[in-house]
Formats: structure tokens, C-alpha cells, sequence
């Protein structure tokens, strides 16, 4: 039966194709294909590899093993991380030597007048920079050289007194006892003397007077800048009173003011880095000497002479500031120093010796751990007992003594002899 409908059905298609010659078109295309019965048709999935398949097991169970844990080693990374951060912060802002109270120092020369008198001249300005031996003001030179003249005219009254008198002495003592007495000899010598002495403090007047105007012209002694000049033309400056201040220019130097638990650290030519405060490039110099005595309090006698004690909280004890003078090896360009201007002052510890950088990490951690419960241990021979070291000399050029002019210099041919008559 059901072959025979079959056979029915497709009686008709055979006879279409055969009988239609329109349809042989559509004979000649592909059969037309189900879009929902081909998305069906999926391609199975490849199954992985075993060794992939394993380690992926083998990862599973681990994080499942370890995931009690977690939690544990989050607690003894952050305990970790927090103790090395505590150990740096301690070594750092407790043991490590540097400090912000550090500041530019520098050496003033405070210039005063050696005679008084009223200002004539002013060669400078305020901040204006001298060198040594430059002209700063000049003073009223008019008395001074009144009074050289006057010396130098008095000097020549007593060389020719001292002239007339030696020849008169002498001439005494070439005459017998019957001519002249021994006492008339003894007293013609002695005026002779004496006026040798006016003639000396004659001289000595004429030189003083010299010096004197010629300090009436007022000179810078050293290199540096003329700074709070506030003197004009037409003050009276006074001897011994100083008007003008210079600031030496090659005395620039650093107090760093460390405390005195940072001290064990500190090492005479250690290299030091300041940094002045508004300038990011450091100053760079080395320390220089270590000051061996700062004032106490509890040194000073009361009001009944008695010992005045301060009272100090035995749980709380401030550590002392004690001044390092650090010596300016280089400034860079474009930073002026100023007096008074504020500096960190680091002291930059020797180079570690070439070590595996783990071996470098553990000792630095026994180190910090060292310094919290024993304290830093002193660097031997940083700074010595005492210093056998000396200064150079400085000195200023001063007035030397000229060689005083003969009699005979001063008024020639006066008394050429005794038997000789004076021209």
C-alpha cells in the first residue's frame, strides 16, 4: 500500500521532468538545504590533551588546599611589610645622620676708621661686591696734613738743633784743660744727647702724622660684598666706630645641628649633601670639624650663687643639638649663598663593599635591628681625641717703621765740620 502511494507520488514528478522542458533549468541546481536541520549539525568539541587536563587538576586541588591559608599569609605579608617599613622609618628619622636644622654661615668683617673725621667721599653702594684693598670712603684729609707739615718742619728745628750741638761737642773735645773744663765738655755732650732725642721724637711725630692721613682713605680687608651700608657723604665717622660691614666671600661654610643620638654616625671628611631650602641641587662639602662644647643650662649659679637645676621628666629626655661645621667643596651654578639661609644637611655614608644584593638586604636589617635595641655603635677614629691640625695664618698688611733720615740729610752742608765753615 505504501508503495504503491509512493509510487504515485512520484509518478507524477517523473512524468513532470520528462514532459515539462521548462523545469530542466531547475534540474541543473544544488538542492536547496534546511538553515535549522544544518545548525543541528554541531561539531563535536576535541577533547584536551591529558597533560592539559592534569595540570588543570593538579591547580584545582592546590587552590583548594591553600585557600584556608590565604588569609593567614595575607596577615603575615602585611605584618612583614609593615615591620621593614617601621624598621626604615626608625633608622631613617631616629638613627640615620642628618637633620633640617642646618643653616649657611659666614664670616663679616666689620670695617672701622682708624682717625675721626667728617666723610668726603663714598666709592660704593649696598650689596656692591670689593676686593681687598679697595677704596670703600675717604675722610676729611686736611687736618691730617696740616699736622704732617707742621711734624715735618719741627723735625727739621731739631735736626739742625742736634746738628749745631754735636759740633759744638766735639769741638770741646778736642780743646785741652787749659781751653775748656772737663764739666763744660760733659755738659756740651750731654745737649748733644739730648737733642738726638727730640731728633728721634720728631721723626717718630713726622711718621705718625703720615700714617694718620694716610689712613684718612679707608680700604675694604678682604673679598666680599659691602651689605647694610647706611653711611652718606657728609657723616662724621668716629675711630673705632664701625659704619661699614663686609661679608667675606671666601669664609662661606655650613652648621648642621645634629642631635646627639645621630652622633655616632657623624665622621670628620665624611661627604655631606645640603640642600638649601626653594633649590632642588644639593650643595656638596665634607664635614669639617665637630664642635667640642655647647652651653648648659644647669651651669649657671643662681640668684645665692647656688647650682640652678632644671627639673626634667626622667620618661622624657630631648636630645642635644650639637654643631657640625661642614666645609663648601662645590656650589652649583645659579645658587647664591646667603647667610642665615636654611639647609638639610645629609651626611652620605661610605659605599657598601661589592656583596650579592641579598647578603647587602640582611645586613641592613641586622643593622636597624641593632640600632633600635642597642643603639648605633661608634665608627672608630671618626673623630679624634684631639686635633693636631692647625690653621692657616691670616694676616693684614700694616704700617712698618721707615728708616729716619740722617741730619745731615735733612739740612745738608748746616754744620760740615769743626773747622769748617757752614755754607
Amino acid at each position: 500500500m505504501e508503495a504503491s502511494e509512493s509510487k504515485a507520488r512520484g509518478a507524477p514528478e517523473r512524468s513532470l521532468a520528462v514532459t515539462d522542458p521548462s523545469l530542466e533549468y531547475f534540474q541543473d541546481l544544488p538542492p536547496i538545504v534546511d538553515l535549522a536541520e544544518d545548525r543541528d549539525r554541531t561539531v563535536p568539541p576535541e577533547k584536551p590533551a591529558p597533560t592539559a587536563a592534569k595540570r588543570q587538576r593538579v591547580l584545582q586541588a592546590l587552590l583548594r588546599a591553600l585557600r584556608p591559608w590565604a588569609r593567614r599569609l595575607a596577615t603575615l605579608a602585611a605584618l612583614a611589610v609593615a615591620t621593614v617599613m617601621a624598621l626604615v622609618t626608625w633608622g631613617y628619622y631616629v638613627m640615620a645622620p642628618w637633620t633640617r636644622d642646618g643653616s649657611v654661615r659666614v664670616q663679616v668683617a666689620s670695617v672701622a676708621p682708624e682717625v675721626s673725621g667728617r666723610i668726603t667721599e663714598l666709592h660704593v653702594v649696598d650689596n656692591q661686591f670689593v676686593h681687598k684693598g679697595e677704596l670703600l670712603y675717604v675722610i676729611d684729609p686736611f687736618d691730617f696734613e696740616v699736622a704732617l707739615r707742621s711734624n715735618k718742619a719741627s723735625l727739621l728745628q731739631k735736626a739742625a738743633d742736634l746738628q749745631v750741638k754735636q759740633v759744638e761737642s766735639e769741638r770741646r773735645q778736642h780743646l785741652s784743660t787749659i781751653a775748656t773744663s772737663v764739666e763744660e765738655q760733659q755738659v756740651f755732650a750731654g745737649t748733644a744727647v739730648q737733642a738726638k732725642a727730640a731728633l728721634d721724637a720728631a721723626q717718630q711725630q713726622v711718621d705718625q702724622a703720615d700714617v694718620n692721613l694716610r689712613r684718612t682713605q679707608v680700604r675694604s680687608p678682604v673679598n666680599g660684598y659691602v651689605t647694610n651700608l647706611l653711611m652718606r657723604v657728609g657723616d662724621f665717622a668716629h675711630q673705632g666706630t664701625a659704619n661699614v660691614s663686609v661679608i667675606d666671600s671666601d669664609s662661606y661654610w655650613i652648621d648642621g645641628y645634629f642631635e646627639e643620638t645621630k652622633m655616632a654616625r657623624v665622621c670628620i671628611g665624611d661627604l655631606v649633601e645640603a640642600k638649601l631650602m626653594g633649590y632642588a641641587q644639593p650643595v656638596t662639602g665634607h664635614v669639617a670639624t665637630v664642635t667640642r662644647g655647647i652651653g648648659v643650662a644647669n651651669a649657671a649659679a643662681g640668684a645665692q650663687g647656688l647650682p640652678n637645676v632644671d627639673a626634667v621628666f626622667t620618661w622624657v629626655r630631648l636630645a642635644q643639638r650639637i654643631p657640625v661645621r661642614i666645609a663648601i667643596d662645590q656650589v652649583p651654578p645659579g645658587i647664591p649663598l646667603v647667610s642665615g639661609m636654611t639647609a638639610t644637611v645629609t651626611i652620605l655614608e661610605p659605599a657598601p663593599h661589592r656583596r650579592p644584593w641579598l647578603d647587602r638586604l640582611v645586613a641592613a636589617m641586622a643593622a636597624r635591628l641593632s640600632d633600635v635595641f642597642d643603639g648605633p655603635p661608634a665608627r672608630p677614629g671618626c673623630i679624634p681625641a684631639t686635633t693636631t691640625e692647625r690653621g692657616s695664618t691670616q694676616s693684614l698688611p700694616v704700617e712698618q717703621e721707615g728708616s729716619p733720615a740722617s741730619p745731615s740729610q735733612l739740612n745738608p752742608g748746616l754744620a760740615p765740620g769743626m773747622s769748617v765753615s757752614p755754607r
